[in-house]
């Protein structure tokens, strides 16, 4: 496989990033996670960090060195996400469990299959075009889809943060998959949290990072997300991934990864594993040194209770 890659994740206006974001791969097949971690303390970021450890870790687990079926995989990592989450919250009588929206991406066999919770979208962008995104499981998504709000008072609606499903939540998920999606090469995979999409439509969206070299364009998009936003700028993040294919039809040499530099059964994973366990409103140690070691070594044990296959 050959393909081009870019993540990042920002703080913006907030003391602390509830944000995470991972990729791994193959020889034969790639795999893309972004979470927003949501709620106050520090459920989100525990939420969001547990969430795509877990479902990066089972990739690893699964890929031999593709998976048998995306779909499944799709399915039930995100059950075991889910509970992953309750168990953390019951094993320390939380009151609210640790939330997180996600959406996730797996690539193999010149094919996509995609799956979200919440309002964390996946644009699919062709030839400078969206041919699709993910819908959002948000209250003005459904208004919108009804008719009741149009797209430039969805912008600003005082409810437009509120979403009907995600991982953690009192209620099973409502989760979307996609179908089997064949790709082109040049084709735009772009995963991103409602930080990033909420500063844009999607016409402008599309026409900034369908056609732009990759490392140039998503700084840039970042960081004038950040402007529009301002002092109120929430956590923002993105990865994109521009396909080449498994033919190796590209010109851009400089930022492709060529996968088949790796051995049969070998990996490489990007993740920033750093947890701050922070106080969401004031950015300061929520917890104390033994609350702190407590918290990591059951965010491990977590993992390691729901990361088998």
């Amino acid at each position: 496989m050959e393909f081009s890659i870019f993540q990042e994740t920002r703080r913006g206006g907030r003391k602390v990033n509830q944000d995470r974001v991972g990729y791994i791969y193959t020889r034969d097949a790639l795999f893309v996670v972004v979470a927003d971690g949501m709620g106050g303390h520090v459920g989100g970021e525990i939420a969001a960090h547990i969430t795509v450890r877990l479902l990066l870790e089972r990739f690893e687990q699964e890929a031999k060195p593709v998976l048998a079926s995306p779909v499944l995989f799709l399915q039930n990592a995100f059950k075991a996400a889910h509970s992953a989450l309750a168990d953390y919250a019951q094993r320390f009588r939380l009151v609210d469990t640790p939330r997180t929206t996600c959406v996730a991406c797996v690539v193999q066999d010149d094919a996509a299959y995609w799956a979200h919770a919440g309002d964390s979208r996946l644009y699919h962008i062709r030839r400078g075009s969206l041919a699709t995104r993910t819908r959002d499981h948000s209250k003005v998504q459904y208004l919108l889809d009804n008719g009741v709000i149009n797209a430039a008072e969805a912008g600003r609606h005082p409810d437009r943060n509120k979403v009907f499903s995600c991982l953690g939540g009192a209620f099973e998920p409502t989760v979307d998959f996609s179908p089997r999606v064949p790709l082109q090469p040049s084709d735009l995979l772009l995963l991103c949290t409602d930080g990033l999409w909420s500063a844009y439509n999607d016409g402008e969206l599309v026409a900034r990072m369908g056609q732009a070299e990759l490392s140039k364009a998503t700084p840039e998009i970042l960081n004038d997300a950040e402007k529009r936003a301002g002092a109120d700028c929430d956590n923002l993040s993105i990865i994109a991934v521009r396909w080449a294919g498994s033919a190796g039809e590209w010109t851009d040499t400089l930022t492709t990864t060529h996968t088949e530099t790796l051995a049969m059964g070998e990996f490489s994973t990007q993740m920033d594993r750093t947890i701050t366990l922070a106080e969401p409103s004031t950015g300061r140690r929520a917890l104390s040194d033994a609350e702190i070691e407590l918290a990591i070594k059951e965010i491990q044990e977590t993992l390691n209770r729901h990361g088998s296959a």
